[in-house]
């Protein structure tokens, strides 16, 4: 896998994540809470700050928790909340390494369908289905990774043309795009919050 990423847009930071299957997938799950470039450059510090120059599920699994929330946690933090996160990176690694020997592209080579690739993603700790579905359209866009059946397993994140996630961002214009949609996804959600009748209390018999 060597992709060229424009999701950090930070280039060292993108490098790692065209290269190294575990970056992407630690990326997506650090992508909540904070701006896609912070979530997508995390893998890159942490790497760093590791003295390596990727990641690896079984030094990050077997690395002391203490330890490693400090080092997310140094400023600049990886993360809003770095002590969390880096629990679920923790066990994220710990997870890939009990079922995939810590490989995360084994994830993804031999997944026959899209229904199936994104079951493997929902089980991952930290994976509910949205997130999972953009990480399968991700996948499938910019990796190359196209099981039959990828795009419906995505639901619309995997749909072409759209500018809806982090799967859609190849640069700077496309990033404020899938940021535009967010905000009006946002929006459109508070004002349906507004308009809908509060729920009466029931009456009791008495």
């Amino acid at each position: 896998m060597d992709i060229t990423m424009r999701l950090a847009q930070q280039p060292e930071a993108d490098e790692l994540l065209g290269r190294s299957p575990l970056a992407a997938l630690v990326g997506m799950l650090l992508d909540q809470q904070v701006p896609m470039e912070w979530a997508f450059s995390g893998p890159y510090t942490i790497a760093q700050r590791m003295g390596a120059d990727d990641l690896d599920a079984h030094t990050i699994a077997a690395h002391d928790p203490e330890a490693f929330a400090a080092l997310l946690s140094e400023k600049p933090a990886v993360h809003r909340y770095p002590g969390s996160m880096a629990k679920r990176v923790q066990q994220l690694c710990a997870y890939l390494v009990e079922h995939y020997g810590g490989d995360a592209a084994a994830l993804w080579v031999d997944a026959d369908t899209g229904a199936e690739l994104l079951k493997r993603l929902k089980d991952l700790p930290g994976f509910g289905e949205q997130k999972a579905q953009i990480f399968l359209a991700l996948l499938g866009k910019q990796f190359g990774v196209r099981p039959e059946g990828w795009r419906e397993a995505a639901g619309g994140y995997g749909e072409a043309d759209v500018y809806r996630s982090a799967a859609d961002i190849t640069g700077p214009e496309s990033l404020a795009k899938v940021r535009a949609y967010k905000q009006e996804m946002k929006a459109a959600a508070k004002v349906k919050a507004k308009t809908q009748p509060k729920p009466q209390p029931g009456r009791t018999k008495g």
